[in-house]
């Protein structure tokens, strides 16, 4: 069975915000093709080969950053629309997109900016992959923002569901181009979102066992990696313990890819829906894991926070981050003109709209480059040493 009927159809598109020249020929590309490639071939797409995934700044080349989850997020997420007939070309622009808004040193870093714009909206990654997108990302003569059509961006707005209280980065821009906050996204942005699960989960624990945080005998403790892994040593009884890691952790992604396409498929079906429309008015989400594998889930991200996400190391890595991103905030409110030339130019006159740029600028930031800028103003002894490997 195919849900091809309730795919996003680009000849249906709302279209972009502003109006673009005709005339201009680069290819014979779709809106949502041209929306993919307006993203892969952007500046802050690019950042995020040096941005954290969970490591911060990490030493080793093999770990994973929020560049290269992204294109692996792309590659489950276009693995499961094409077998449920839904475009692939909107599921591939969403998933590359979807951390693009994230600060330098992840969650540490997003913290350490909320804290402090809070008292002017504060920050949320989600808005600001939007505010980015469609406002700081400029490089065209006649608009701000890669103008994506409306498809794109209620995606990002939406993929893990309505939006009852959008943050102020993502409140404007649904006031400039209305994105249906109250309602459920289309089926392409409800597959990015569990593509993007399927993804850190297993992904996380290659990194984490790699790092040498997580081990065997824990993961085992867990009743879903235990089984999938005791399966995969009964096919490859003689192979050395490194490999079968990295067969159980493909053959995780293939057992929760192939339980969302069935779930999918039934839960489509279930609610009787015959057009993408429909989809966005269903009311729940119809795109994820059965009932059964969300709750193994769970049980999985919770060991993940238990012993990777909040181990020790992880935890000192993180509050190293927080005090160079809170630093940098300081500084730069102190004296604009640190940010250098072009961003020092371009500061609001009032308070809230000066915050909201510094935040502009620090979200911008790869690890690298604001552990550099920590350096150049406080002194490179002043790094903390969790992140002063970087």
């Amino acid at each position: 069975m195919s849900l091809r009927a309730l795919a996003s159809d680009p000849s249906q598109s709302k279209g972009r915000r502003f109006g673009e020249q005709g005339g201009v020929v680069r290819g014979p590309r779709d809106l949502f093709q041209r929306d993919r490639d307006r993203i892969i071939h952007s500046i802050a797409f690019r950042r995020l080969r040096h941005k954290t995934q969970v490591f911060v700044a990490p030493d080793g080349d093999h770990c994973r950053v929020r560049l290269t989850h992204s294109i692996e997020v792309a590659q489950i997420g276009r693995g499961i629309a094409r077998v449920l007939g839904l475009n692939e070309d909107l599921t591939e622009a969403l998933c590359l997109a979807h951390d693009i808004g994230h600060p330098p040193f992840g969650h540490a870093g997003e913290e350490a900016l909320k804290k402090a714009m809070m008292a002017h909206g504060g920050f949320d990654h989600n808005g600001h992959t939007l505010r980015t997108l469609a406002h700081l990302e400029s490089p065209y003569p006649l608009f701000d923002g890669l103008n994506l059509c409306w498809e794109t961006l209620e995606g990002l707005a939406k993929h893990n569901g309505p939006v009852r209280h959008p943050g102020w980065a993502l409140r404007q821009m649904d006031e400039e181009f209305p994105l249906d906050l109250q309602r459920h996204s289309s089926l392409e942005a409800q597959v990015a979102a569990v593509a993007d699960d399927i993804a850190y989960d297993n992904h996380d624990i290659d990194d984490g066992l790699r790092a040498g945080l997580l081990t065997l005998d824990q993961l085992m403790e867990q009743p879903f990696v235990a089984a999938n892994y005791r399966a995969v040593e009964a096919r490859y009884p003689h192979a050395p313990q490194d490999r079968l890691l990295r067969e159980l952790v493909r053959d995780q992604i293939g057992v929760m890819i192939n339980d969302v396409i069935a779930s999918t498929l039934a839960n489509s079906k279930a609610a009787g829906v015959e057009n993408c429309e429909d989809v966005r008015g269903a009311g729940k989400t119809l795109a994820g894991f059965s009932s059964e594998l969300a709750a193994e889930e769970r049980k999985l991200k919770r060991f993940m926070y238990a012993n990777l996400y909040h181990h020790p190391e992880q935890l000192a890595a993180a509050d190293a981050a927080e005090t160079v991103v809170t630093a940098l905030f300081e500084a730069y409110r102190h004296d604009p003109q640190l940010m250098g030339a072009d961003w020092a130019a371009r500061v609001p006159d009032d308070e809230q709209g000066k915050v909201r740029h510094i935040g502009d600028f620090i979200a911008g930031m790869t690890d690298r480059f604001a552990i550099d800028r920590f350096a150049e103003i406080h002194g490179r002894d002043k790094v903390p040493d969790a992140i002063r490997h970087a």
